[in-house]
């Protein structure tokens, strides 16, 4: 029987996941809580409705509609009724072999445009053995993972060795601030990045610039001592944080409350990488 899994989206004509054009499939669920996430529909490992109260004009409709209004379970049976089209259910079950034979379709796009599929999220390793199995149905695609690392050695190997390139995300060097910001300690992390660079498998290394959080040029020069040396990295890149990052937490029924000032200027310094020999770019 073939896994399953939850994802709650499927982006066509990515450019920035990985080389070429491609389709990247967004996995539902992360065990991380950064406080500058920018997909908070994707911590949640089921499905779950979002609700544009901004829109509601409080018709009633959804409450008829709903078979369980004591305990929302994301049926759905609300969105069909909205006339304000305010409601959406954010997630689907669906299995690997399922998934696979939608993104085959693709095949000779991507084949054309040098792209293939990237697995992103939430944390798409938190849901390994749907990842292993849909990755075996791609080939011969080209095929890569966006991951925190944070995932059990087991699961993290066996992800890698099914995809082409890793896009390693960075949060912050130092334990303390690692778990403050994300919620988790980073030694899975840390020890799953000595394993990736001594394997030789190609990776890009992507840090979240977050103002007055990581991206001091102290902390930044800890980022490259711990990318440094022999390995498959092929770059760094910094991603600069964006003010809409909280746009979407109304939606989960969330309040967006960074503990960070957001407007403050970001001017990272790319000559601790280049010191250590690592190219670095700011995308």
């Amino acid at each position: 029987m073939s896994a399953e899994g939850v994802i709650f989206e499927v982006r066509e004509f990515c450019l920035h996941d990985g080389p070429g054009i491609r389709t990247t499939v967004f996995f539902k669920g992360c065990p991380l809580r950064c406080a500058w996430c920018q997909n908070p529909e994707g911590l949640s490992f089921e499905p779950q409705l979002l609700v544009n109260a901004a829109r509601c004009d409080r018709c009633g409709a959804c409450l008829r509609a709903c078979p369980s209004p004591d305990a929302c379970t994301a049926c759905g049976a609300c969105v069909a009724v909205c006339p304000q089209g305010c409601r959406r259910v954010c997630g689907r079950r669906v299995t690997a072999e399922a998934l696979a034979a939608e993104l085959n379709a693709k095949t000779a796009f991507f084949q054309a445009y040098g792209g293939g599929i990237t697995f992103s999220g939430g944390e798409p390793l938190a849901q390994p053995d749907f990842l292993v199995e849909l990755a075996g149905r791609l080939r011969p695609v080209h095929l890569a993972v966006e991951t925190s690392g944070y995932a059990a050695p087991d699961a993290y190997r066996r992800a890698v060795a099914e995809v082409d390139l890793v896009l390693q995300d960075l949060k912050h060097p130092d334990p303390g601030q690692h778990l403050r910001f994300t919620g988790a300690d980073p030694q899975p992390i840390l020890e799953n990045l000595a394993w990736l660079k001594a394997s030789g498998r190609p990776f890009i290394a992507r840090i979240p610039l977050i103002p007055g959080v990581n991206d001091a040029p102290e902390t930044l020069a800890r980022f490259a001592e711990l990318l440094r040396g022999p390995s498959g990295l092929m770059r760094v890149e910094l991603l600069p944080y964006h003010l809409t990052a909280g746009a979407k937490y109304a939606l989960v029924g969330k309040t967006y409350a960074p503990p960070f000032d957001e407007r403050a200027p970001l001017a990272p310094d790319l000559s601790v990488f280049a010191a250590r020999g690592l190219s670095c770019c700011v995308m």
